[in-house]
């Protein structure tokens, strides 16, 4: 089965990539050409119908919009934390769960000095490959496919068949992987990240349970609100492959630590910091800002228009909604295997 997420994804990176403004541009210029016609691949989403519209057009849409720079944030920061791990001599690259992952396609020349490696299921490693030699002209040479089917095999054992090593430092990228994994699959991700040398490191998002058990369990059916059909859309979109982790709220750190690894920076996707390093055009606005602003006014109507049926809503203050959006909020972390002492 190919992954519609995966599809769901590449397609807001791919409009992303249209952005006029270079500062804000989504610099995977590959996706649009893996995905090739996304029609399709079974995937009943406005991100993936905007494709067929001009970047200005597919932006009028606020769900879009969210999307696509909540992509932008992902990638960037991603991106970022792959060539600083360049940059302090890591060999090996691993992309867990890979999907229509494009470093090793447009990243080519950072990534020329090290292998790669990209794990993923074998039905959509399948789909991917045939993808990359139509649209891409075939894998570059440092590339190494790793077929895995997790209920018979974990990474310690299909990894190494595929002349990976695990004494040289690393850097793993599990990008849209850890909601998707059960608690013990997690862990066990993060303990095998950590038995590699110091200096390996990781770039991984996130959320908190609240969010996993607010998309498995809330019902807005009795809320009139614009939001019904994005929220339905998304949870749908979930069917096949729900979310079924997330952290105790605050606890990464220490989770990570108990595992080994040191977590040296997380950052909320479209929180203010976000949006200031990866979401603020050359002018001053920020990516979607319009579109979104224009639905939060729609979406204040409607409640208005609700009157007395409508359920409250809480009255809370400025820093109980920014507490309310970091428990709700989609997190990005970079971690690194700390220096051991020496015994």
């Amino acid at each position: 089965m190919i992954s519609r997420t995966a599809v769901y994804v590449a397609a807001a990176r791919a409009i992303g990539a249209r952005e006029p403004d270079p500062s804000v541009r989504n610099p995977d210029v590959a996706a649009e050409p893996l995905l090739d016609d996304p029609s399709t691949l079974d995937v009943d989403h406005p991100v993936v119908q905007a494709l067929r519209l001009t970047y200005d057009e597919a932006m009028k849409n606020a769900e879009v919009a969210m999307i696509v720079r909540s992509m932008l944030v992902r990638t960037r920061f991603i991106d970022d934390a792959l060539a600083r791990a360049v940059a302090d001599g890591v060999t090996q690259i691993a992309i867990l769960g890979a999907g229509f992952d494009s470093h090793a396609y447009r990243c080519a020349p950072l990534l020329a000095g090290t292998r790669v490696f990209e794990v993923d299921r074998p039905e959509m490693q399948a789909f991917k490959r045939q993808r990359v030699e139509e649209a891409l002209g075939g894998p570059p040479p440092n590339l190494t496919y790793v077929p895995v089917d997790f209920r018979e095999e974990g990474l310690a054992d299909a990894l190494p068949r595929h002349g990976y090593d695990p004494g040289r430092r690393t850097f793993f990228i599990l990008e849209g992987v850890t909601m998707y994994v059960p608690e013990d699959g997690v862990r066990e991700t993060f303990r095998f990240i950590a038995s590699h040398p110091p200096g390996s490191s990781v770039v991984f998002d996130f959320v908190y349970q609240p969010m996993v058990d607010f998309l498995t369990r809330a019902d807005w059916s009795t809320v009139p609100s614009p939001a019904h059909a994005s929220f339905n859309r998304f949870r749908k979109l979930l069917e096949n492959e729900p979310w079924l982790f997330g952290f105790p709220v605050g606890s990464e750190r220490q989770v990570l630590a108990d595992l080994g690894l040191e977590i040296r920076e997380t950052l909320m996707i479209g929180g203010e910091e976000s949006m200031r390093r990866y979401g603020t055009k050359a002018d001053g606005t920020q990516v979607g800002a319009q579109a979104i602003a224009e639905s939060m006014a729609r979406f204040a109507q409607a409640a208005r228009e609700a009157g007395p049926s409508n359920p409250p809503m809480p009255q809370l203050s400025p820093a109980q909604m920014r507490e309310q959006q970091r428990i709700m909020g989609y997190q990005l972390a970079d971690a690194v295997v700390p220096e051991r002492p020496v015994s």
